[in-house]
C-alpha cells in the first residue's frame, strides 16, 4: 500500500542512528509496495521529489527556491545535496580500482586485520598423513586506522541561490564530490607507500638507471610482487609519460589502439591508473584484490540544521574515511 504523499517530513529524520535519511524514508514507505506501478524503480527519496513536483535535473529543472516552498519539502534539501556530492565522488572515483574491500563503521575507532606470510608460508606444501597442516596467521593490527575527514564548506545565502536552476547547482556540488574523491585517493596512495602506521611500508624496488623506466624494470616489478598478481599500476603524470615512452609500449598495435581509443597496451596486462593528484618519481604496482582496505565512518554528511533552518549560509559537506593494508607484500613501489 502506497502512502508516500502522507509521510511527515522533518529534520529529525537525519539524526536516526545507523540510518540515512533515505533509509528512514524507506522504512516508512518501502519501495517493494510499488512493484507493478508507475512508481516502480523510484526509491523513497525520489518519490518525495515527485510528491512535491521538484525536478532536480534535465530540461526544465526547478530552482533552489522550490525546495523551500514548504517546511516539509525543505527537509529534502540536505539529502539532495548529499546525493549530488556522492555523484561527484562516484564520477571521479578510482578507489574502486585499487581497494579490495570497504568497511563501514559506526564511530571513529577501527582496528583492521592483517596477514604477513613468509615466503615459506606462501607455498602450499604436500601434507603427509598425520603431519601438521601449515598455518596462515591472521591478527589484528597494533594501531588504529587513521580516519581523515575531507570536505568543503558551502558558503552562500538562500537569497543568492533561490532562483538558480538545480541542475546548475548540482554541477557545483559534484565538483565538491570530485575534490573529496581526489583527496581520498591521495590518502590511499600515502598508505600504500608509507603504510598505515603499523610498520608496514611498501617495499621499494630501485631501477637500474635514474630518471627512466625500462621494460626490464616492469618485469622486475612483476616478478617482485609474486605470488600476488600485478593487476594494477598507479602512476603520477610524469611517470605515466615515461611508461608511454617505453619502446615496447609504442609498437604499431599499441600506437593504433592508443590513438583511436586512448587506451594503451598495459604492462603485464595491468590496469594503469593515471593519478595527476599525486607527484613523484615512482609507480606503484599492486594486487588490488588483497592490498588495501577502505574504512568509512558513514557516507557523505551534511549539516542539515543549517541547510533547513538557516537556509544555507554556511554548511559543511564532509566524508570521513581511512585506509589500511591487508597483505603488505601485495603492493610494491618502483622508484626511478
Amino acid at each position: 500500500m502506497s502512502n508516500y504523499e502522507n509521510i511527515t517530513l522533518e529534520k529529525g529524520m537525519y539524526g536516526v542512528k545507523n540510518k540515512s535519511f533515505t533509509q528512514v524514508l524507506e522504512s516508512l514507505d518501502p519501495s517493494e509496495n510499488y512493484k507493478g506501478t508507475s512508481l516502480e524503480g523510484l526509491d523513497a527519496f525520489s518519490r518525495q521529489l515527485k510528491r512535491f513536483d521538484i525536478k532536480v535535473s534535465g530540461k526544465g529543472s526547478d530552482t533552489v527556491d522550490k525546495f523551500f516552498a514548504t517546511s516539509s519539502s525543505a527537509a529534502l534539501f540536505p539529502e539532495y545535496i548529499s546525493r549530488a556530492v556522492a555523484q561527484g565522488i562516484e564520477q571521479a572515483d578510482v578507489l574502486s580500482d585499487i581497494v579490495a574491500t570497504t568497511t563501514m563503521i559506526d564511530g571513529m575507532d577501527y582496528r583492521s586485520i592483517t596477514s604477513n606470510p613468509s615466503e615459506d608460508d606462501k607455498s602450499l606444501k604436500v601434507v603427509m598423513e598425520g603431519a601438521t597442516i601449515p598455518q596462515t596467521t591472521v591478527r589484528t593490527q597494533d594501531n588504529l586506522v587513521k580516519l581523515h575527514k575531507r570536505g568543503r564548506m558551502l558558503v552562500s545565502s538562500y537569497e543568492a541561490l533561490r532562483f538558480q536552476r538545480l541542475d546548475l547547482f548540482t554541477v557545483t556540488l559534484k565538483q565538491i564530490g570530485a575534490y573529496i574523491a581526489r583527496a581520498q585517493l591521495k590518502d590511499a596512495v600515502d598508505v600504500l607507500i608509507n603504510g598505515d602506521g603499523n610498520s608496514n611500508p611498501a617495499a621499494t624496488i630501485n631501477t637500474g638507471e635514474n630518471d627512466s623506466i625500462t621494460y626490464d624494470d616492469l618485469i622486475t616489478l612483476w616478478s617482485g610482487i609474486a605470488p600476488y598478481e600485478l593487476n594494477t599500476i598507479i602512476a603520477p603524470t610524469a611517470s605515466m609519460s615515461k611508461l608511454l615512452s617505453i619502446s615496447e609500449m609504442k609498437d604499431a598495435a599499441a600506437g593504433l589502439n592508443f590513438q583511436s581509443t586512448g587506451k594503451m597496451i598495459t604492462p603485464m596486462g595491468a590496469n594503469v591508473i593515471h593519478t595527476p593528484e599525486i607527484s613523484g618519481d615512482y609507480i606503484i604496482g599492486l594486487d588490488k584484490n588483497c592490498a588495501l582496505e577502505m574504512v568509512k565512518a558513514g557516507e557523505v554528511q551534511t549539516e542539515y540544521d543549517k541547510l533547513i533552518d538557516r537556509q544555507l549560509e554556511r554548511a559543511a559537506i564532509t566524508c570521513t574515511a581511512g585506509f589500511a593494508k591487508i597483505f603488505t607484500d601485495a603492493g610494491k613501489v618502483l622508484s626511478y
